[in-house]
């Protein structure tokens, strides 16, 4: 088979995968696993062969009109280049682990045949988002990926948690996909295509017209999507989903899919400096604001959410000074170590029945029970640290060294502004980074208490993809030598004075954690905390969806544990509350925008109902009284109609006669 062929496959076998499970789950449900797991793999694999057949190469194109449109058209295409290559090497790699770790996951949820085929679909919408050589059809997976988080963050529908992240999930994001088609739209105005290769070639050649006002309308989408400021709000929530979706989302499909559609048109983006300082100063607000946020949360996978948005900072940071290869390089990287971290939460919350690490803290033996959690979770909190030689830091570094360059003036695709921004914000998320990775291992790990509920062995599907992912978030980084073909041939080695600062900061960040934990521990057994753990011998998804509710009812919405043995209290001091509610955002979005629009809506159905419908109600009402008036001299008696004619007739003539004689006297 050509490449090209081979490239057409990888988002279809999902695809059919997700339509066989819908339609075999209630008649054929042995064969839901098989056709969750076995197109998903083939998928990734044939992806894998696509990467090295292109081999970072000169791109490969292909593409047949789909539909005349009258004016700019909207082609079918294809645009494998390096970036699109190794993305979906990743995308596949972390859909088959999450189908994998799924079917032990969710084994006894009667509804997994609809998750499973939903996980397919939002796998086959994203590569159809990295592969698409137009973005029309960009557009198309975009939205899919869209609607399969709505209905796969509300999996737990029956409890409120879910319905709600799942809603909010989606408004979010449509608030920021709004202006993402308006800029689409102008951008194809003014370039006269959808196709990625015509956009660039016009604006290398000075076609574009607006390059501020396109940007600015694209990045709105981009926040909804990859969760940045002032669009972040939404990622947070959505921990509210199965532990492996969470996986997914965070790792390798839709907040990844805003930072891929930047790399892809960066050219379009440099056109306008501004737009560049816009990005670097919402990567930089994402970045710290992000960093305190997490080092607050008592919940472990909010942690690890806005650990996500965070690193997703990080990559924005490194497309607002104009290095794509930097960005794409943080992002497969990050993929795998935080694919590791979610799945790895899933295990550690089920053997320990609970998502509190609060309430982890408090219970020993914790690593005895899930070993290989442990271990690979370790490693991965290094990578997220930036610790050498795990590929975290070798990736946060070629981000690093790139605003360095900017900044310096050694680049110029950006201003000197948007260089010393995401330089200054990185090696301070750097600080938080450690302090809140620290603070994670210590407390589910180095817990001191009873004895961890035992659970048995924990299934063989959810323990050997964490060692799969374990791999890449060990040995990816080592590769930075050798992967630069991928990369447009650009270099992503650190340089010494990145190298030393970054890292020195990360391990001053760890080290004053683990002084405050050392000075905070000895608190845990004084101070009980208030969370129930979920029945030892459930399923996972039941635990975890048991740990949720518990987990609300004790600390309340915010996560906000009251725990006096936290470091991260005495650390953040009084920043730790309004931290710990993201900073008050949502209260402050819900005061600005959900009153007013709930107030104008409440007003609407009053004139509605009140005003509209008593027009409505009173023309009927007339109507019925006019006809009863006239049915009450419809009786069917003819001596009462020739009685009515009778005196009809004398009026008449009376009438007659005084209208004679008035005209006679006149």
């Amino acid at each position: 088979m050509t490449t090209t062929t081979l490239a057409v496959l990888v988002p279809l076998l999902p695809f059919l995968g997700a339509a066989a499970g819908l339609l075999l789950g209630r008649t054929a449900p042995g064969f839901v696993r098989p056709l969750a797991v076995l197109p998903t793999l083939a998928a990734a694999v044939i992806a894998a062969v696509v990467a090295a057949r292109q081999g970072g190469g000169r791109a490969i194109d292909a593409a047949t009109q789909l539909t005349p449109t009258g004016s700019v058209p909207i082609d079918l295409a294809l645009h494998l280049d390096g970036f699109a290559v190794l993305v979906a090497v990743l995308v596949g790699l972390v859909a088959t682990c999450v189908q994998i770790y799924s079917t032990a996951y969710l084994r006894d949820d009667p509804r997994y045949p609809s998750y499973a085929a939903l996980v397919s679909l939002f796998t086959s919408a994203m590569l159809l988002v990295v592969y698409s050589g137009d973005l029309m059809v960009l557009l198309v997976g975009w939205e899919i990926m869209g609607i399969c988080s709505y209905f796969l963050v509300g999996h737990y529908w029956e409890t409120p948690e879910a319905r709600a992240a799942s809603l909010k999930a989606f408004l979010v994001t449509k608030l920021g996909d709004v202006p993402f088609l308006i800029g689409l739209f102008a951008l194809a105005a003014d370039t006269g295509t959808f196709r990625i290769t015509g956009i660039l070639g016009a604006v290398a050649n000075g076609g574009l017209d607006h390059p501020t006002l396109i940007a600015l309308l694209l990045l709105a989408g981009v926040a909804g999507k990859s969760a940045q400021f002032p669009l972040h709000t939404w990622l947070p929530d959505a921990m509210a989903g199965p532990t492996p979706v969470s996986a997914l989302i965070h790792a390798a499909t839709m907040v990844a899919a805003g930072i891929y559609f930047v790399a892809r048109l960066l050219p379009v983006f440099a056109e306008s400096g501004a737009a560049l300082v816009v990005l670097a100063v919402m990567a930089a607000i994402t970045m710290i604001g992000s960093g305190l946020a997490a080092l607050a949360q008592d919940d472990i996978k909010r942690v690890l959410a806005y650990s996500t948005i965070g690193q997703l900072g990080y990559m924005a940071g490194a497309l607002a000074v104009g290095d794509r290869g930097a960005a794409v390089f943080h992002l497969l990287s990050h993929g795998a170590f935080k694919a590791v971290l979610f799945l790895a939460a899933g295990v550690v919350i089920h053997a320990a029945g609970t998502n509190s690490l609060a309430a982890m803290s408090r219970m020993g033996g914790l690593t005895k029970r899930v070993p290989d959690a442990y271990w690979t979770m370790t490693v991965a909190l290094l990578a997220l640290a930036a610790i050498p030689p795990f590929a975290g830091f070798f990736s946060k570094e070629a981000v690093l060294v790139a605003a360095e360059h900017t900044a310096l003036g050694d680049r110029h695709v950006a201003p000197a502004a948007a260089g010393w921004t995401v330089l200054v914000a990185g090696l301070l998320a750097a600080v938080l980074t450690a302090a809140y990775a620290t603070r994670l291992w210590l407390l589910a790990f180095r817990g001191r208490g009873a004895e961890a509920p035992d659970h048995g062995r924990q299934p063989a599907a959810m323990t050997a993809v964490l060692w799969v992912l374990a791999v890449p978030t060990i040995a990816f980084g080592l590769t930075v030598g050798t992967i630069t073909d991928w990369f447009d041939g650009h270099a992503l080695t650190p340089s010494v004075t990145t190298a030393v600062l970054s890292t020195g900061v990360g391990l001053v960040g760890g080290l004053v954690t683990y002084g405050a934990w050392r000075h905070t521990s000895a608190l845990a057994a004084r101070t009980p905390v208030g969370t129930v753990v979920a029945h030892p011998d459930a399923e996972p998804a039941l635990v975890e969806a048991q740990a949720m509710t518990a987990h609300t009812a004790a600390y309340g919405a915010d996560g906000d544990a009251p725990d006096p043995a936290d470091p991260g209290r005495l650390l953040l001091g009084p920043l730790h509350r309004p931290a710990a509610a993201g900073f008050h955002l949502d209260a402050l979005y819900t005061a600005l925008f959900v009153r007013p629009v709930q107030a104008a809506a409440s007003l609407v159905r009053f004139l509605d109902r009140e005003v509209v419908d008593t027009y409505v109600r009173g023309s009927g009402a007339v109507a019925r009284g006019l006809g009863a008036a006239v049915r009450r001299a419809q009786t069917g008696n003819v001596q009462t109609y020739l009685s009515a004619l009778l005196a009809g007739s004398l009026v008449l003539a009376i009438a007659a006669v005084v209208f004679a004689n008035v005209n006679a006297g006149s």
